[in-house]
């Protein structure tokens, strides 16, 4: 098998990015760790409690609190907060927006960061999220910046929010895709964009399997490199 690497998969909302690491993460038998879910469940869990999910102190003492675990249940990954199954919960509207909030607050990130990278210390790992390859894991083999233009990811949203039962006009879900790419990539910290040696791939025009084969076959390059050491270029 040689040696197992690292897989960092950044990109905006409904660019595939989670979808394309589980399916890398399953074809490689890897590990999976999805770190937009953890941002998720920590807004999930100060909606619940009525907290300002502004207030730093607030938001990081959840984080370092988070009791979080990653289970797959078939193809599906399911996420659990405690003994609570929050799958469907965190990918609420309400909560995504939220994540974007408190995913700009310091504390919060630095309180997920460590457990982010132990989860990724040994190799043979995919985690997806925002700043990945450029923050979280910069040492990562192989980095991809996963996207897609504002108009095919508000389509792709918009089918998931109607697949869950969910009536959100076209144009709201556009709005607040764009309102979010602003947040996350004017943030001062730990802002959205690609690592300088990141493989940009648009999935635009992509089927999910298609952006999926492209990203194993780019893994595939990266661990015969280093298997090799052969020049990458």
């Amino acid at each position: 098998m040689g040696h197992e690497i690292t897989i960092a998969i950044d990109g905006p909302g409904s660019s595939g990015k989670g979808t394309v690491a589980r399916a890398v993460a399953r074809a490689l038998g890897y590990a999976y760790v999805d770190t937009g879910a953890m941002y998720r469940s920590v807004a999930l869990l100060g909606l619940e409690r009525g907290l300002n999910i502004e207030d730093e102190d607030q938001m990081a003492s959840l984080a370092r609190s988070l009791d979080i675990r990653f289970t797959w249940d078939g193809d599906v990954l399911r996420v659990a907060l405690a003994d609570q199954d929050v799958t469907r919960a965190i990918r609420a509207e309400a909560v995504g927006q939220g994540a974007s909030q408190v995913s700009a607050l310091p504390a919060v990130r630095q309180a997920l960061l460590d457990r982010q990278r132990e989860l990724a210390a040994a190799g043979g790992v995919v985690m997806d999220g925002r700043d990945i390859g450029t923050v979280v894991l910069p040492d990562a083999q192989l980095k991809v910046f996963l996207d897609a233009d504002l108009d095919e990811r508000a389509r792709r949203r918009h089918e998931e929010i109607l697949r869950r039962g969910e009536t959100t006009p076209f144009e709201v879900v556009r709005s607040e895709l764009h309102t979010r790419d602003e947040r996350d990539r004017g943030r001062t910290v730990a802002p959205l964009r690609p690592a300088q040696d990141a493989v940009i791939v648009d999935s635009t025009e992509m089927t999910i399997r298609q952006a999926v084969d492209r990203v194993l076959s780019l893994a595939q390059e990266r661990r015969r490199v280093v298997d090799t050491g052969a020049d990458p270029q």
